[in-house]
């Protein structure tokens, strides 16, 4: 420790500043264990638990066609759909997150994923469509605990790798679409659904509370405890010293500027990545598409202005195109990779919001199916790694004490921004590809934008867990990052 640092700490403060730092005992001790077995199990658990919502969130695309004819629904009550389930996801994630600050991570887990699956399986009896939307919107209380567990070194490559979970549930979720909805049904497959979820609240019986938590919360030998069976697991050992508790005051200006900027990037992100998927949906069920090669079932544009309800299921075809738009998601992932270890958090996250921003202009072209199934593929893969960059610099850039509080009101922003999305993508695509895809492109650049005035690269720094008062001076020292 610098010793204008220790002289400081002891003097008498006048006027506090306070900015984040982290205590050296809880970061050694999680990166001294490094990675092994149980950051494996963990990695699968919890990627599982992508898979769930995976699947909640890529059902309202399949089941769009489903309930629009069976309630001759309009397009802006289609749209009313997804956006309450967003709202849903909004206020459950600010209260979660909350709730995980206080009482711990794992109780919000546990209990966000008995909640889901109990108001999923409700949802499947909904006698009509204020039923349907009501129940939907109470599905999601979930909250993720698994990055403070990974040593730093290993973040940029285990949570790019999340998203083959993220991908195997939405094409779970098509599949079954593909082959239930045709024979029993849209309320069977939604049935069908939730046994993931089942399956997934038992697994999390063996995920431990995080150490992390427990010594922001006080509670050390709980701490302590936690990482000897995790350096157990992993055949480690746990450094010399004793875990302190993480002295807690308040933040300065310094996390309002950032927050404000990631609560926009959230959005952003959301908001571009829902209206990837509800975009490319809508466009196949009515026939929107400016295609070359389209047979005579693609020729027919199907306008609701001409007809109340027009029943649309999706064919073989459109699902194949869902699915293979769905492998977007993995297939660059050794880029995302590549661009987060090389070119760090910050330039990663401009990149890919242009190239989203161009990808999406790119829809409007008329091109054959194969081409469309293409920018499909090429739009979904950059998408989806904006949510990666901004998951893990969000991580990273928020304290232990505040991460989940922080991680949920960043979430809920990705929450309005998945609300917008449904009535520009299903409701103005009706009126115009082009006016309808033109503010998925305006906000990806704004986000480019705005990345470029975030504080601080987080490339390679260990996680914050304390909150305390410090000069100024030492706000950009590497010190503070450990």
């Amino acid at each position: 420790m610098p010793s204008s640092f220790r002289k400081w700490r002891w003097r008498k403060r006048s006027t506090p500043v306070a900015i984040t730092t982290l205590l050296p005992k809880p970061k050694e001790a999680v990166e001294s264990i490094g990675f092994g077995r149980f950051h494996i199990l963990l990695f699968v658990i919890m990627g599982s638990a992508n898979i769930v919502e995976a699947m909640e969130i890529m059902l309202l695309a399949v089941v769009s066609p489903e309930i629009r004819c069976e309630w001759r629904l309009e397009d802006w009550q289609v749209a009313l759909v997804s956006t309450m389930v967003f709202l849903g996801f909004m206020v459950c994630g600010v209260l979660c997150g909350y709730v995980a600050d206080k009482y711990g991570r794992w109780k919000v887990v546990f209990g966000g994923f008995i909640w889901a699956s109990y108001f999923s399986l409700l949802t499947s009896f909904s006698p009509s469509y204020g039923w349907f939307i009501f129940l939907r919107c109470m599905v999601g209380c979930v909250i993720q605990m698994h990055t403070e567990f990974i040593p730093s070194k290993y973040r940029a490559y285990l949570l790019p790798l999340a998203s083959i979970f993220w991908m195997l549930g939405s094409m779970l979720i098509i599949v079954l679409g593909m082959t239930v909805v045709p024979t029993m049904g849209w309320r069977w497959m939604i049935r069908f659904s939730i046994i993931p979820s089942i399956i997934l609240i038992g697994l999390f019986m063996v995920i431990p509370e995080s150490a992390r938590f427990q010594v922001s919360a006080g509670n050390i030998q709980g701490a302590l405890s936690t990482l000897k069976w995790i350096a157990r697991m992993n055949g480690a050992t746990l450094p010399e010293g004793e875990l302190r508790e993480p002295e807690v005051v308040c933040m300065r200006s310094y996390f309002l500027r950032t927050s404000l900027l990631l609560w926009y990037s959230w959005f952003v992100a959301s908001f571009s990545y829902y209206g990837s998927v509800l975009s490319s949906s809508e466009l196949l069920e009515k026939n929107l598409l400016c295609m070359t090669d389209a047979d005579a079932e693609h020729q027919i544009k199907h306008n609701q202005e001409e007809a109340l309800c027009y029943c649309i299921p999706f064919n073989m075809a459109d699902y194949q195109t869902l699915l293979i738009s769905c492998l977007g998601e993995v297939a660059l992932i050794p880029l995302n990779i590549g661009l987060l270890n090389i070119f760090g958090r910050k330039p990663s996250f401009a990149i890919l919001q242009l190239l989203s921003a161009f990808f999406f202009m790119l829809v409007n072209i008329c091109t054959t199916m194969f081409g469309f199934t293409v920018l499909l593929f090429l739009l979904r893969s950059v998408v989806s790694m904006n949510f990666n960059v901004v998951y893990i610099y969000t991580a990273e850039v928020y304290p232990t004490s505040v991460r989940s509080i922080g991680m949920g009101f960043c979430t809920s922003f990705s929450r309005v921004g998945g609300m917008i999305a449904p009535f520009i993508a299903q409701v103005l695509m009706s009126k115009s590809v082009i006016l309808a895809l033109s503010p998925f492109a305006i906000a990806c650049v704004i986000c480019a934008v705005g990345v470029a005035f975030l504080p601080i690269e987080t490339r390679g720094r260990a996680l914050l867990v304390s909150i305390f008062t410090f000069p100024p001076t030492v706000l950009k020292t590497d010190f503070l990052w450990g």
